[in-house]
C-alpha cells in the first residue's frame, strides 16, 4: 500500500488482516516537513491557533504562551484518554494506526516527522492500538484516539500480533519520540477508530450479504419457483436502485437449470427478490463508495494549509453513519424475506414436497425446529436493525451540541453479520435439502452451492440434531466467491 494515494476497502482490509509492506514516497515526507513550517511558526508565535496554543472544546478561550506549547501536549492526551470498556480487536487497532498514517501521508494533520516515523516503525513491527470500545458519538473519537496514543507513547497496553502487551514497545525495541507542537492533536483529533470500525463492519455484512444471497439462489433452484418476474424486460418498467443488476445476477445463475414453474406467481419472499436484493447491494455499494471517501480524506482539526492552521468540520461523518444505518436496515429487510422462504419451502402445499422436507414422513420433525431457530436469527438481526444515528446530547460546556453516533451504527451492523450468517446457513441447508428431495437438476453455480453443503452437510433422513449443521452449511455458502 502507497500511503498518501487512494485505497479502497479491499486493499484497507487487507492492512488491517495482516500488516504488509507501507510505502512512503520522499514527496510524503517533504509534504510533512514543509507542514512543520507552519506549525512551528504559529507556535511560536502570537495568533490564537485551536488546539496549539488554545484550550480544546469549552476551554476554547484559555491562551498558552509560547513556552507551554511543548509541554502542553501530552496534557491534551492524558487528560482526555477516558474512553472505557473492553479493548476492540487487534484488527481495528491495526486499521486505526493504517489510517492515521494514510491521512498523515497528505501533509496537511501538521505531525512532525519523528512522530509520523514512530508510528509506521510501530505498523511495520506489528504493533497497534488496544482501542477501548466506548468514547465516540461520531464527532472525533477523542478519548478513544487519546487512549491509543498513551499507549502509544509507551504508557499503556498495546497489541503486538494478536498478544496484548504492556511492553510492546520494548519488545520491538522502540522508543516513543518527544511530543512536539501540534503532535497531541494529530493523535487524537480525527477519525480513526470511526473509519477502523466501519471498515470492518462493512467487511462483515458485505460477506453476510452474499452468503444470503447464495442461499436465496439456493431456494430459487429448491423451490421451483417461477422465474418470470426476472424478465428484463418486465424489471425495465421501473428504474428502481439495483434491480435490474440483482435480477440479472439471478437469472443468469439459473439459466442452465430446470425451469418448469409450478405456480403463476410465488409468494412475495421469491417473486420481490431482485428488489430486495437490489436495494441491499446499492445500500452496500454507496456506503462503501462513503467509507472510501472518509478513508482517503483529512479529518483533523486543524489542519496546515499555506501559513494558517484552521479548524475543520472533517471528523463528523453524519453521510457515513446514515450509509451504515441504511445498509442494516436493507439486510433486515432481505432477512425477513430469508426466512419467509425457508418456510415456504417446508409447507407441502405451496412447495409440492414432503412436509417439513421430511422424507420418511409420519412423526417426523424433519426441518421444522429450524423454524424456531431462523425467527430468534431474525429477532437479533431486527434489533440491530434499529437506527441509533440520531444528535448525541451536548456536551463540553455545549459547544460540542450535535453528533452522528458513527460508531454506535458500525458496530451494530458488525455484529448483525453472524446472524445473518446463520440465517443465510439455515436457507441454504433447507434449499439444499428441497432440490435433493425434488432432484432438481442444477445450472453450474447453484451446483457449486449445492456441493459445497453437501461437502459438509449431509442430507436429512432421519431426524438428528442440526445446530451444527447450520454453521457448516453458513461456512460453505463463504466458502463459494
Amino acid at each position: 500500500m502507497r500511503l498518501g494515494e487512494r485505497v479502497d476497502l479491499t486493499a484497507f482490509i487487507a492492512g488491517m488482516e495482516r500488516p504488509g509492506a507501507l510505502v512512503i514516497s520522499p514527496d510524503t515526507r517533504n509534504r510533512i516537513a514543509q507542514a512543520r513550517v507552519t506549525v512551528e511558526a504559529l507556535a511560536a508565535g502570537g495568533e490564537p491557533v485551536y488546539g496549539l496554543n488554545t484550550g480544546l472544546g469549552g476551554n476554547l478561550a484559555h491562551r498558552l504562551a509560547p513556552k507551554e506549547v511543548a509541554a502542553f501536549q501530552r496534557q491534551i492526551i492524558a487528560g482526555r484518554a477516558v474512553a472505557t470498556g473492553a479493548p476492540l480487536e487487534a484488527r481495528i487497532g491495526r486499521g486505526w494506526l493504517l489510517y492515521r498514517l494514510h491521512s498523515a501521508a497528505q501533509g496537511i494533520s501538521g505531525i512532525s516527522a519523528p512522530l509520523f516515523e514512530h508510528l509506521h516503525a510501530a505498523y511495520a513491527a506489528q504493533i497497534a492500538p488496544a482501542l477501548s470500545e466506548y468514547g465516540s458519538i461520531g464527532a472525533g473519537d477523542l478519548t478513544q484516539n487519546a487512549c491509543a496514543a498513551m499507549g502509544l507513547l509507551g504508557e499503556g497496553p498495546l497489541w503486538q500480533g494478536d498478544a496484548l502487551r504492556e511492553d510492546a514497545l520494548d519488545r520491538a525495541g522502540l522508543r516513543p519520540p518527544p511530543l512536539q507542537p501540534k503532535d497531541a492533536m494529530a493523535l487524537v483529533n480525527h477519525s480513526a477508530a470511526t473509519v477502523a470500525l466501519a471498515a470492518d463492519a462493512l467487511h462483515r455484512a458485505h460477506r453476510a450479504f452474499t452468503g444470503g444471497r447464495h442461499a436465496a439462489l439456493l431456494a430459487m433452484a429448491g423451490y421451483g419457483a417461477n422465474r418470470g418476474v426476472l424478465d428484463p424486460a418486465l424489471v425495465a418498467l421501473r428504474r428502481a436502485p439495483g434491480q435490474a443488476q440483482a435480477a440479472a445476477w439471478f437469472r443468469e445463475r439459473l439459466a442452465d437449470g430446470e425451469d418448469a414453474p409450478r405456480r403463476i406467481q410465488e409468494a412475495l419472499s421469491f417473486r420481490t427478490l431482485a428488489p430486495v436484493t437490489g436495494a441491499a447491494q446499492e445500500a452496500l455499494t454507496r456506503a462503501i463508495a462513503i467509507w472510501e471517501d472518509d478513508a482517503n480524506g483529512v479529518s483533523d482539526s486543524p489542519v496546515v494549509r499555506g501559513d494558517a492552521m484552521p479548524s475543520t468540520a472533517n471528523f463528523a461523518n453524519p453521510a457515513l453513519a446514515l450509509a451504515l444505518e441504511g445498509v442494516a436496515l436493507a439486510l433486515a429487510m432481505a432477512a425477513n424475506a430469508g426466512t419467509q422462504r425457508i418456510e415456504r419451502m417446508m409447507d407441502p402445499a405451496l412447495s409440492g414436497l414432503p412436509r417439513y422436507l421430511s422424507p420418511v414422513g409420519g412423526g417426523s420433525a424433519g426441518m421444522v425446529p429450524v423454524q424456531k431457530v431462523a425467527m430468534a436469527l431474525l429477532a437479533e438481526i431486527r434489533h440491530l436493525a434499529l437506527p441509533t444515528a440520531f444528535d448525541a446530547p451536548p456536551v463540553s460546556d455545549g459547544v460540542e451540541d450535535v453528533a452522528p453516533n458513527t460508531q454506535a451504527a458500525a458496530r451494530k451492523l458488525g455484529r448483525m453479520a453472524r446472524p445473518m450468517r446463520l440465517l443465510a446457513g439455515i436457507e441454504g441447508m433447507v434449499a439444499a435439502q428441497a432440490i435433493d428431495l425434488r432432484q432438481t437438476p442444477l445450472a453450474p453455480m447453484p451446483a457449486r452451492l449445492h456441493a459445497a453443503i453437501r461437502e459438509r452437510v449431509p442430507i436429512l433422513t432421519d431426524d438428528r440434531p442440526l445446530g451444527r449443521d447450520i454453521e457448516a452449511a453458513a461456512k460453505a455458502l463463504d466458502s463459494i466467491e
